[in-house]
């Protein structure tokens, strides 16, 4: 009965982003604010690359994403170490999804246009608790160095 009471005043002013706690995607964005907070220093250019990373992956609105990454956010605060965030996502994700994972870490690295060795010991880590072999978290390093050749060439083709 309370369920149906809920449902109907969800129906008058709208579901909000409801994030339940065991939300895989909670251990991904601990993760990458981890790893954002490695070198020890969060910059905005990587913050903004995760909210981007974040959102166009699982196709959320502002409200979903501000509330996921809220919660992520926490999640990262309340943590001691990766193993939280990486025994969970290797329950819920294939190993093809770690890897891209792992790919996605290292875009918000370079989000700065440097890697720290903080950065890289970090992703080496997770990684390993994830599962992904050394090569294909060398791969997915050097791809998404890569992406930030092509993106910077990009914009200065576009401001030309």
């Amino acid at each position: 009965m309370f369920e149906r009471f809920r449902a109907f005043l969800e129906g008058l002013t709208g579901p909000g982003p409801r994030i339940e706690k065991d939300d895989p995607r909670i251990a991904v964005i601990g993760l990458c604010f981890q790893v954002m907070e490695a070198d020890g220093a969060v910059r905005f250019s990587e913050r903004r690359k995760m909210r981007k990373l974040i959102k166009e992956h699982y196709r959320l609105d502002k409200a979903a994403l501000d509330a996921l990454i809220e919660a992520g956010e926490t999640a990262e605060n309340e943590a001691i170490d990766f193993y939280r965030f990486t025994a969970e996502i290797k329950r819920h994700l294939s190993e093809e999804q770690r890897i891209e994972l792992v790919g996605m870490l290292w875009e918000i690295v370079y989000a700065d246009g440097k890697r720290s060795e903080m950065e890289d010991h970090a992703i080496w880590r997770i990684a390993d608790l994830l599962g992904v072999s050394g090569r294909d978290r060398v791969l997915k390093r050097r791809e998404a160095a890569a992406k930030i050749d092509i993106e910077e060439d990009n914009e200065a083709q576009q401001e030309s």
